[in-house]
């Protein structure tokens, strides 16, 4: 595969994601003080379920994660280059980055027509030439009419798992609360956006949630992996699909604090080649295992594999400590966009998943909705691991191991596919 890469620049938002001392957080917040003169902070400790406001979160002050270890500040040049000397010294700060932009890794019907395509960012003009091949196959061709191929592939019609007992957060653009598939379900929500509820009016939330812990019965085809799995729905991206690396913190913060097994994210930033990963996402996903939550994320979607280019898997994703998921197809295929383990500075394929026209829910009255990418991949993988902690109780870096000890290997290459395709538990 040629490595000519066509990736937007990441944005950043002025603010900075300083990392404190694992276990020492107020030694950290007062080198913080000491280092930019800020002398107040909102703390994600002083709320229900450590779920900082949105507004907070926001706020001229900075905002601290007491469960990752992590600050999100506003500082001026002056501050920037004064902690950052204090990183180099023997400061507790031990690390500073800008604060970036983040995405629902886009995703669309595979119904829409080329003009409304043509509409959208250059990043995913790629999916304009999917359309041709993609609209032969309908619903129907990619199920056995109970179950979607997504299911199938993965072994999980098959598993005697539910999810019952375990917690799954899905850190994305929200749910549609209102939607008939989830009634009677135990959903706990959180929105982290300012002036917007979890209720979803992007989509692309609902859909993940469904295909991790969507319901068996509500009709067919079944599309939901972890059926009896708690839900906990945390809007991180606006209804436009967009948020900020603090946004995101917030959420593993408050997913960690409900004592959330499997934390699912399918968003993120592209990376450029040579670039390493986020040191302080790296911490934030080790600590995470450590507190026994698993974070799952989405690879990206900047690829176009037709023509020979593979581009390298987005951040957060291409932090060691969270499990990276690349897209597959119906016929064991790459997906064409999904990236690769093409970066020597960080950033490699975990596992795969089924995410090529996907089957799942979607915001009342569409109620279901097809769309493709590593997004929809990563929900699979989430729900499977929610399948091996019922089965099995275990968690953190334990549950990573066994989803990837228990991998259906593939023909194809590990740099795209990692270990292979997930599969779920056997009774």
């Amino acid at each position: 595969m040629s490595n000519e890469l066509s990736v937007m620049t990441p944005e950043t938002t002025g603010r900075y994601l300083v990392l404190l001392p694992e276990g020492e957080v107020n030694a950290g917040i007062q080198a913080v003080t000491n280092s930019t003169g800020i002398q107040s902070f909102a703390r994600a400790a002083d709320f229900a379920d450590h779920a900082i406001s949105a507004e907070q979160l926001e706020g001229e002050n900075g905002a601290v994660f007491e469960s990752l270890g992590v600050a999100v500040v506003s500082l001026d040049p002056n501050q920037a280059q004064s902690i950052q000397m204090a990183v180099a010294s023997e400061s507790p700060v031990l690390a500073v980055e800008p604060e970036r932009v983040v995405y629902a890794l886009e995703n669309l019907p595979t119904d829409l027509n080329l003009d409304y395509l043509k509409g959208y960012r250059d990043a995913i003009n790629q999916l304009i030439d999917r359309l041709a091949p993609a609209s032969s196959q309908s619903i129907a061709a990619l199920t056995n009419g109970t179950d979607t191929w997504g299911l199938q592939m993965t072994k999980v019609i098959n598993s005697p798992f539910s999810g019952v007992g375990i917690k799954v957060a899905v850190l994305d653009t929200g749910l549609d609360l209102t939607h008939p598939d989830f009634a009677g379900r135990k959903i706990t929500s959180q929105s982290f956006i300012p002036g917007e509820e979890v209720q979803d009016r992007n989509g692309h939330g609902t859909h993940c949630i469904g295909t991790a812990c969507g319901s068996k019965i509500a009709a067919p085809p079944r599309y939901g992996v972890a059926y009896n799995a708690e839900i906990f729905a945390g809007k991180v991206l606006s209804n436009r699909g967009s948020g900020s690396d603090g946004g995101i913190l917030a959420g593993i913060e408050w997913s960690i604090s409900n004592g959330c097994q499997i934390i699912s994210m399918s968003l993120g930033a592209p990376t450029q080649p040579g670039t390493p990963f986020s040191r302080v996402y790296e911490q934030v996903g080790q600590r995470a295992l450590k507190q026994g939550s698993l974070i799952v994320a989405a690879a990206g979607n900047e690829s176009d594999r037709r023509r020979r280019r593979v581009n390298p898997v987005a951040h957060p994703a291409n932090c060691p400590s969270f499990m990276a998921v690349a897209a597959i197809d119906a016929q064991t295929q790459m997906a064409f966009f999904s990236n690769g383990s093409i970066n020597p500075a960080g950033g490699q394929i975990d596992i795969a998943a089924p995410g090529v026209d996907i089957y799942s829910t979607w915001p009342m009255p569409t109620r279901y909705q097809s769309i493709s990418g590593t997004s929809m991949a990563t929900p699979h993988v989430a729900g499977i691991a929610a399948l091996y902690a019922e089965a099995t109780g275990l968690v953190g870096l334990d549950l990573w191991g066994l989803l990837m000890r228990e991998a259906q290997r593939l023909i194809l290459p590990s740099v795209d596919v990692g270990v292979g395709l997930a599969q779920a538990p056997r009774g």
